[in-house]
């Protein structure tokens, strides 16, 4: 009998499977460090423990996105680590604030499985929860991803495709508790535009381009401990159909990000993802240029000194994005959009 793991494949998922992953991971203050070194990202309450101290938290906590890869990366072995492409995200929320020293860890339910009709692969649906030494949630959301199958004549069940919610409600957007934004410092974070300054329709050219470098994200992906053979295994890359390893995705994701600084530095505090869509293929050597639009806005329920912005963020590769490249009437997306993300920022108001 193997001791080892080829990982699961499409027909070993069945709808309410639960996985309690592997590898705790204690993240310290070094993680922090290799965040910025990859992605550049200047965010204050991030950057400085004295600026976050100053709105009540404990000290600098982690990039929320760190927290992201590292629940996610967790996840790989069991769900995705067979994956064509990860598809897309829903019901996103960022939970209590994860610190130096705290240690995060996932669990996961399979809630949806539909075999495509190639029979080569399947679609599956997972739900997904990190959670700190305490047992307090940091990350819960759903995404799904395309698995190829071992077998393509293996005979798998009725497709089940779970239905989820259009968008996180704000009223159910966590606020990490202790937050004070009375004496919140624009200077200091980058940026004099608050939560007034902002209006639904409004679009941002985040303006600067980030190149993507091989090395870049392959180590992101083994500092995430996500074994993700599309990822990480150039040799297997040369037999899949772009012919060369696939950039994850996540590692897009906090690029652009990174590149919002430029126009929404004081949204402090990712709360919440609506959706979100790994539109095209990324690979060393693109840079990464991004632009983003203001859907909505919202007040939080007590709180005076504290709003939501419902954005879309549009990631695009070798294409700058002054012209804002995105969807065509026909609904087909510009070639060179590699993300469409819908979600939820902090932001301060004024008082």
């Amino acid at each position: 009998m193997s001791k080892t793991s080829t990982g699961n494949f499409f027909e070993d998922f069945r709808v309410g499977q639960e996985f309690r992953h592997a590898t705790p991971r204690t993240l310290t203050e070094a993680d922090a460090a290799l965040n910025v070194g990859l992605y550049g990202s200047r965010f204050a309450i991030n950057s400085s423990d004295e600026f976050a101290r100053s709105i009540g938290l404990l000290r600098a906590p982690l990039d929320d996105l760190l927290v992201f890869h590292v629940v996610i990366g967790k996840t790989v072995n069991d769900i995705s680590l067979n994956a064509v492409a990860n598809l897309g995200y829903a019901e996103f929320r960022w939970g209590v604030p994860v610190y130096p020293g705290d240690t995060v860890q996932s669990k996961s339910t399979v809630l949806g499985l539909r075999e495509n009709s190639n029979k080569a692969s399947g679609v599956v649906w997972v739900r997904s929860t990190g959670t700190n030494q305490k047992g307090e949630m940091v990350l819960d959301y759903v995404r799904w991803v395309m698995v190829h199958k071992r077998d393509p004549q293996a005979a798998v069940g009725a497709p089940v495709v779970p239905k989820t919610a259009a968008a996180v409600a704000p009223a159910d957007l966590i606020v990490p508790e202790g937050l004070k934004l009375g004496g919140y410092d624009d200077v200091v974070a980058g940026s004099p535009h608050r939560w007034e300054d902002y209006e639904p329709g409004e679009r941002i050219d985040h303006v600067s381009g980030i190149t993507l470098e091989d090395s870049d994200h392959m180590f992101s992906t083994r500092l995430y401990q996500n074994t993700a053979r599309v990822h990480f295994d150039a040799f297997a890359g040369k037999n899949t159909r772009f012919g060369r390893r696939l950039a994850y995705g996540g590692h897009v994701i906090s690029l652009a990000r990174a590149l919002s600084f430029n126009g929404l530095a004081n949204g402090f505090r990712l709360a919440a993802i609506n959706a979100g869509s790994h539109v095209g293929p990324t690979f060393g050597g693109d840079t990464i240029y991004a632009w983003s639009e203001v859907l909505e806005k919202a007040p939080l329920p007590g709180r005076a000194d504290l709003g939501a912005l419902r954005m879309r963020l549009i990631a695009a590769k070798d294409f700058p994005c002054d012209s804002f490249p995105g969807k065509h009437a026909d609904g087909k997306y510009h070639p060179a959009v590699t993300l469409d993300l819908d979600y939820w920022l902090l932001m301060p108001r004024r008082a």
